[in-house]
């Protein structure tokens, strides 16, 4: 019985630890003033221009997706309030669009390995972030962005009638 006592609370002390050592990282990015606020400035910017809506389609880096707009302004392909948002506060950002069952890149200041902007590329369909908006949640926390290590937030754009039709993303490499 003493025994049985001994190994419960072995075990409770070793799960203490585990939970104690891996909330902080999880937990960081979304208590993070950084990506707290390059996602309210991100929205914000966007929002201002007017509701979220997908309206006909556009070709994006050879792909036609769906055209992604903010009142009267299409994201296809259109930089300046993802590149407006990092010169105010760093790191990255993107919105992507509802393509399917896929979340595309529309308008982003992620680069791939040559350099250029990675427009057209997915929303990792096997990653975390993903599970979270296909749930109509924000996600915040680690992930890995074309091989490279971030800390990011991610959270749904909705349109008028609340439906999912994109992701706003902020990030910082790690």
């Amino acid at each position: 019985m003493i025994l049985k006592h001994v190994v419960i609370g072995i075990f409770a002390t070793a799960l203490i630890i585990a939970t104690s050592i891996l909330l902080p990282s999880i937990a960081s990015a979304q208590t993070d003033p950084k990506i707290t606020k390059a996602m309210e400035l991100l929205k914000s910017k966007a929002q201002g221009l007017g509701t979220p809506k997908v309206e006909g389609t556009d070709v994006v880096a050879g792909k036609t997706v769906p055209a992604l707009f903010f009142g009267a302004t299409k994201m296809n392909n259109n930089f300046v309030l993802v590149d407006d948002t990092v010169k105010e506060v760093g790191g990255t950002a993107t919105f992507f669009v509802k393509s399917g069952d896929e979340y595309v890149r529309v308008a982003t200041n992620v680069k791939k390995d040559d350099g250029s902007r990675a427009v057209g590329t997915i929303l990792d369909p096997a990653g975390k972030a993903i599970v979270a908006i296909k749930k109509n949640e924000a996600f915040y926390g680690e992930v890995t962005i074309l091989d490279k290590p971030y800390v990011a937030g991610y959270e749904p754009i909705r349109d008028a009638a609340k439906n999912v039709i994109g992701v706003f993303y902020v990030g910082y490499l790690k």
